[in-house]
């Protein structure tokens, strides 16, 4: 569809900021926080969990030959985060299931959705992270309460203190505290 000097003027200046904006939404995305209904991941994410298996904890603890020779994918809230080895973060978190749509407080504004997450735990696991330097430290840094998704390899052994998996991802996307919510939140946003 071409537009013509007079068919611009006929069409009027909204709709040519609503279709620059339709333009710049398409280019941007959802963003690292996924404002969008439904989850967007973000560059090499889709690359990183090619291949990847849903951590599934009894599944690994049934057949944990079988677990280790494919890298895994999880959501998990931060429970903890203190130093790992060679300057990397070692998180326990709380696992949680992604839901299928995204919860948004208008359904209208997609800027108002966030990626969700089960309420309920599926058990406990810990990641070796190395972290970039925006979730290291500052105001949206990476600590208890955040989101993360990790992708990568079980390490061998557990964790020494609980016996817990250790992940050591290859890939990782971090929602700060207040950037997500948890399924139970719907009855808060619609109040």
């Amino acid at each position: 569809m071409g537009f013509t000097r007079a068919g611009m003027r006929r069409v009027g200046p909204s709709l040519l900021v609503l279709l620059s904006a339709g333009v710049v939404a398409g280019c941007w995305g959802a963003g690292p926080y996924d404002h969008a209904v439904e989850y967007v991941p973000v560059d090499h994410e889709e690359a990183a969990a090619k291949g990847a298996r849903d951590f599934d904890p009894v599944m690994v603890q049934r057949q944990p030959e079988e677990w280790h020779a494919t890298p895994v994918s999880l959501f998990g809230v931060v429970i903890a985060r203190s130093p790992g080895a060679h300057g990397g973060a070692y998180l326990t978190l709380s696992v949680r299931r992604l839901e299928a749509r995204n919860l948004c407080e208008f359904a209208t504004d997609t800027s108002t959705c966030r990626t969700t997450v089960s309420d309920k735990d599926f058990g406990v696991v810990h990641a070796l992270v190395d972290l970039r330097p925006e979730d290291d430290v500052g105001q949206h840094s990476l600590g208890p309460g955040s989101l993360v998704r990790v992708i990568g390899p079980l390490a061998q052994d557990p964790d020494p203190t609980d016996g817990s998996p250790v992940i050591r991802p290859t890939f990782y996307r971090h929602w700060p505290r207040y950037f997500y919510v948890t399924r139970s939140a719907a009855a808060t946003m619609r109040q």
